[in-house]
C-alpha cells in the first residue's frame, strides 16, 4: 500500500499544502495520506479528501545538550559559507550582546566553529544532536507512531524547524524514505543548517537546485527535483478569485483612482515601515503623485496591526488590510508558526495582487507575488548604520535579494525623495519593467503555477516507487 506521511509544521505549510490542490492531487497518487501536524487538529477543515487522516505531534522542547549540538551545527554551517553576505550577516546579528551563561557558551561555539566548520564536522555535530534526544520520551513516542503507521514515504513541507528533528530521527530509524520541500527563496543562501539529512528534495527552481547542491555537497543531483512552489498556486485557483467590483466594494475604493499598496514586514525587520507609510501618506495629501491616488496598507500575518495605531489615527484616509490569520494555539515557543490563513485572506491577498497599481515593500517575498501579476514593485530601505534608522539596507547584499536588485525588476528607494520619484515613475509607466519582472520570475520559479501540486504529488509517488 502506498501511504504518504506529510509533515505540516506551521501556518505557511498549511497554506501551501492544505489550502492548495496538493491533498487532492496526492490522494490520486497514494492509497492513504497521514498528516503529521505541528498545528492542532482543530486548525484543519472539518471535511478533508477521503483517505486523509491527521495526527497531532507532541511538541518537542530542546534540552540543553540538544540545543548545544544544534547550535554548533548551525554556526559551523554559517562559518563555512560566510563569504555569502546573508550568512555573514546572520553570524553578526546572532552574536550575543550580553555575558550571561548561555551567551558565553554561544561565544565559545562561535570561536570554535570559526576554524572547525568542515562538512564532516557539521555531520558529526548533527549525529551528536540526534543522539542527545534519541532516548527522549517524545522521540520514543514518535518512533512508536511511525512504526505503527508504516508510511511508505514521509514528506516534510519545511526543511528547517529544529523542533521536528526528533520526528525526522524516528523516520530515519524506521528506514522510511524521507523528502523535504525547500521552504523559501532565501533559506539556502542566508539561513542556518537544515534540521537533518533527507533522501530527496523538492525545490522552486533550477537556481535553488544549484544552491542546494553547493551548500550541501553530500546531496547528489538525482536527489533533487525542480517542481515550482505551491506558495503561489492559489493565484491560479478559481476558488480564490474575486471580481474587480467586489474588491473595490469590500475595501471602499474609488474606481477612478490609482491604488498604491504597501505590504509590511513584521516588527523584527520592519522597524522602518511606519516611516515609509507616513512618507507616502503625506505625499498623497500634498498631491505629489501625479495622479489621484488611494493608499492601502497590508500588515504582516505574523502580527496584529497594533503598532500602527498612531498612524491610523493621524491618517484616517489610509485603507487597512489586516490579514485574517487565525491563532490556533496559545503559549507555543514560536507562536507565529501557529497562525493559519483563512480562505477570506487568501482571496483578499489575490485581489490586491490583481487589482492594485503598485506595490511597495521592504525586500519581501511579496515582491514576487506582485510580479506574478506584472505589477511594478518598489523596495524601500531607508535605514543604514549612519542615519540611526534600523539598517534595512544591509538586506540588499543578501544573495537572494542581490539577484532581484541586479535584475532591474524593481526599483530601490533609500530615502523619501527617491521613493516619491519612483512612485511617480511607476504609476506613469507601469509596464516599463515587464520584461525584467518576467525574467526574474522565471529565475526564481522555474515551473508554471498551474499544475504545481500535481507535479509535487507525482514526484513523491515516483520516489515512493523507487523503494
Amino acid at each position: 500500500m502506498k501511504k504518504l506521511g506529510i509533515v505540516i509544521t506551521d501556518g505557511v505549510g498549511f497554506r501551501n499544502f492544505v489550502m492548495s490542490d496538493f491533498l487532492t492531487e496526492a490522494r490520486l497518487q497514494f492509497d492513504t495520506i497521514i498528516i503529521y501536524s505541528g498545528l492542532p487538529i482543530s486548525a484543519y477543515p472539518a471535511v478533508l479528501p477521503s483517505g486523509v487522516t491527521i495526527k497531532e505531534l507532541d511538541v518537542f522542547v530542546e534540552g540543553k545538550w540538544t540545543w548545544f549540538f544544534r547550535k554548533w551545527k548551525e554556526l559551523a554551517h554559517l562559518h563555512q559559507f560566510k563569504s555569502f553576505y546573508g550568512m555573514k550577516d546572520n553570524l553578526h546579528s546572532g552574536y550575543p550582546k550580553t555575558n550571561s551563561a548561555r551567551s558565553l557558551l554561544v561565544k565559545i561555539i562561535y570561536f570554535f566553529t570559526q576554524t572547525v566548520h568542515s562538512s564532516a564536522s557539521i555531520l558529526f555535530a548533527e549525529k551528536l544532536q540526534f543522539l542527545s534526544f534519541s532516548k527522549h520520551t517524545i522521540t520514543k513516542g514518535y518512533l512508536q507512531l511511525v512504526q505503527e503507521d508504516q508510511p511508505s514515504h514521509v514528506f516534510f513541507t519545511h526543511q528547517r524547524p529544529p523542533y521536528l528533528a526528533p520526528f525526522l530521527y524516528a523516520v530515519i530509524q524506521s528506514k522510511i524514505p524521507v523528502s523535504s520541500f525547500i521552504f523559501s527563496w532565501d533559506n539556502l543562501a542566508s539561513k542556518g543548517r537544515m534540521l537533518g539529512t533527507f533522501d530527496y528534495f523538492l525545490v522552486w527552481s533550477d537556481l535553488m537546485k544549484k544552491e542546494l547542491l553547493y551548500f550541501y555537497p553530500n546531496v547528489k543531483e538525482e536527489q533533487v527535483r525542480v517542481v515550482g512552489t505551491p506558495q503561489f498556486e492559489p493565484y491560479v485557483m478559481d476558488k480564490y478569485k474575486t471580481e474587480k467590483q467586489d474588491f473595490y466594494t469590500k475595501f471602499a475604493l474609488e474606481g477612478n483612482q490609482k491604488i498604491i499598496c504597501f505590504s509590511c514586514a513584521d516588527a523584527s525587520i520592519g522597524a522602518n515601515d511606519p516611516i515609509v507609510i507616513r512618507t507616502i501618506a503625506n505625499a498623497i495629501r500634498e498631491n505629489k503623485m501625479g495622479f489621484p491616488v488611494q493608499f492601502l496598507v497590508r500588515t504582516s500575518p505574523a502580527e496584529g496591526p497594533e503598532r500602527f495605531a498612531a498612524i491610523q489615527k493621524d491618517f484616517p484616509e489610509i485603507i487597512w488590510n489586516s490579514p485574517k490569520w487565525i491563532l490556533t494555539r496559545e503559549n507555543h515557543a514560536e507562536s507565529w508558526s501557529q497562525r493559519i490563513p483563512s480562505d477570506e485572506d487568501i482571496k483578499d491577498l489575490r485581489s490586491l495582487l490583481e487589482y492594485v497599481d503598485l506595490n511597495i515593500n521592504m525586500c519581501s517575498t511579496m515582491s514576487l507575488d506582485f510580479m506574478l501579476f506584472d505589477k511594478p514593485v518598489i523596495n524601500t530601505v531607508f535605514g543604514n548604520p549612519e542615519n540611526g534608522l534600523y539598517d534595512d539596507q544591509r538586506f540588499l547584499g543578501y544573495d537572494h535579494f542581490k539577484k532581484v536588485v541586479d535584475s532591474q525588476s524593481v526599483t530601490i528607494a533609500k530615502n523619501p525623495t527617491e521613493l516619491i520619484d519612483q512612485i511617480q515613475e511607476a504609476l506613469a509607466h507601469p509596464s516599463a519593467r515587464t520584461k525584467e519582472r518576467k525574467a526574474l520570475i522565471e529565475l526564481q520559479i522555474s515551473e508554471d503555477l498551474v499544475g504545481t501540486s500535481k507535479r509535487i504529488a507525482a514526484t513523491l509517488s515516483e520516489w515512493n516507487d523507487r523503494t
